[in-house]
Order: C-alpha cells, then structure tokens, then sequence
C-alpha cells in the first residue's frame, strides 16, 4: 500500500481467500484491506495516537439515512458526554480531494450536525469547524488534540 502523509504504524495482517485483510481494532476484526480501508486505519491510530482520542469514543462505518438513503460515516468521534463531535470522510489516497468530497461530508452533516469535520485521502487533510451561529465554518491549520475539541 502507498505511503501516507501520516505517521507509520504496525498493523497486524492476514490472508484470507486471497485477499490482504487488516485488523481493526475499533471493531475488532479483520476487513478487507483496500487504498480507502488503508487511509481509514491510519486516521484512526493517529487520533488515538497522535491527538489523544479515546478509543472507546470512535465508531467507524456508522449508518445514517440522507434523503431516504442508507449512508455510512467512515469515523464518528464521540465527546466525553456520549454527543458525536467529530466526523471523519476517508477517500483512498488517488482519489482528490474537491468540492465532490466536502459537499458529500456537508450532506452527512445535515443528519449530524457535528461542530468538526475532517476529510482526508491519506495524503491531504482538511480540517473544519463549524459555526452554527453564523452559519459559517472556518479550515482549522492542523487536527486538534481531543481535549481541545468543544462540544
């Protein structure tokens, strides 16, 4: 798999009917292991490892109707309080990054509502957060530790 623009880490592996698959251990199993899965993984050990996240706080591939449509979040933080906070929009590392990417995670934040948002391919990564009031939302320079993140 390429290289992300994202600290390394060790990752346990295996094959199964001829596919790599990854260990979760958000979810506690084995997926297949594909560019987008990769970029997933990653993120997920950098907010725990890097930027101080509760592991117990994170869900991955949660549901969510739009429009009628079942949908699914790739990462959903949760706050200390039990309330979403946080969601995370994974893309496999070619794919770009543009407007196609935010108003897809726009569009989940309308059942959301969350104060963050993070898209990211792996090799690019925007961070938001959004102001409610006003209506507005302004890119954050870097991902914030969790105890900076306001509810």
């Amino acid at each position: 798999m390429k290289t992300l623009n994202l600290p390394t880490y060790q990752f346990s592996f295996k094959e199964e009917n001829k596919k790599t698959k990854i260990f979760d251990a958000i979810r506690k199993k084995y997926l297949v292991l594909t560019p987008e899965e990769w970029v997933r993984q990653h993120v997920v050990r950098f907010l725990v490892e890097e930027k101080g996240f509760p592991s117990n706080l994170i869900a991955i591939e949660m549901g969510l109707k739009l429009n009628g449509l079942q949908k699914r979040a790739d990462i959903l933080v949760y706050s200390k309080q039990g309330k979403p906070i946080l969601l995370v929009e994974c893309k496999a590392p070619h794919v770009k990054i543009d407007q196609k990417v935010f108003d897809q995670i726009g569009r989940y934040n309308i059942t959301f509502k969350l104060p963050y948002l993070l898209v990211t391919n792996g090799m690019e990564h925007f961070c938001a957060q959004i102001d409610f009031n006003s209506k507005d939302f302004f890119f954050l320079q870097e991902i914030p530790e969790y105890e900076k993140l306001e509810a």
